[in-house]
């Protein structure tokens, strides 16, 4: 909508210009207003074509929701948004997201036996996901300095961190550690160690990261401990662990 309204913009000052008659402001208002619930719905709609596969929202289903919101569209003016929303991004819609990730290794722990159910750890992934996107930085910074076991990296060594942060199938795997931890802390070990298996990212990766997203979303601390604990020496407790039951 932000293009096509840009487009609209671009129009009339291109008419202003050439000294043509320029449309009329409140009927520009007008057509953008009433292609928004449009735009939308087939913003939708695109999505689940991308990600329920089977579940597809169709354009009868499509068709019957605007007609109760009181628009009239035919399947033919559905195809035509569609398209205008693809046209508008370059036809550049099927980008990975960590979500994907996630959803992909769920599906796998629940083949192999995992002793989470998927269904809790999925609930439990989506509001970890968005802490981790709310606090990018600070979950960052910490597993930087845990990693390389110092409380001041130096510009090099952030440099080289870079790529861990773009690391979508890192993240999903500490995602899915750290919500097994909060679901059961018990059987933590044993989904690190499939996760592992699953992805061959080493455990030590695998611990840091996800005490990283813990000590953001439940705390560094337990009730009893005065003094908090350094992060390398709860990552490497969190490696120990996993390593001994794996």
């Amino acid at each position: 909508m932000v293009k096509q309204a840009e487009n609209i913009c671009r129009q009339a000052t291109i008419q202003l210009r050439d000294k043509t008659e320029p449309q009329n402001w409140r009927a520009l208002k007008e057509q953008l207003f009433n292609k928004f619930i449009l735009r939308l719905v087939s913003c939708v709609q695109l999505a689940s074509k991308l990600s329920f596969h089977y579940k597809i929202i169709g354009n009868v289903t499509v068709l019957n929701f605007l007609q109760a919101l009181g628009y009239l569209h035919t399947k033919e003016e559905l195809l035509e948004s569609e398209l205008d929303v693809l046209k508008s991004l370059n036809f550049q819609i099927n980008l990975p997201t960590p979500l994907a990730y996630v959803e992909m290794l769920l599906e796998v722990l629940g083949y192999n036996g995992c002793l989470v159910p998927a269904t809790q750890l999925h609930a439990t992934c989506l509001t970890l996901l968005d802490l981790v996107y709310l606090l990018h930085e600070p979950v960052y910074e910490n597993l930087l300095r845990a990693s390389i076991e110092n409380s001041t990296p130096s510009q090099l060594q952030g440099e080289k961190f870079i790529s861990v942060k773009e690391d979508f199938m890192l993240l999903a795997v500490a995602i899915i550690a750290a919500s097994a931890f909060i679901q059961n802390h018990e059987c933590w070990s044993q989904v690190v160690g499939h996760l592992h298996s699953i992805t061959g990212i080493a455990l030590e990766s695998i611990a840091e990261f996800s005490y990283a997203i813990l000590t953001h979303s439940v705390g560094a601390n337990t009730p009893g401990q005065q003094k908090p604990v350094p992060p390398h020496l709860v990552a490497r407790t969190l490696r120990a662990a996993a390593s001994s039951n794996s």
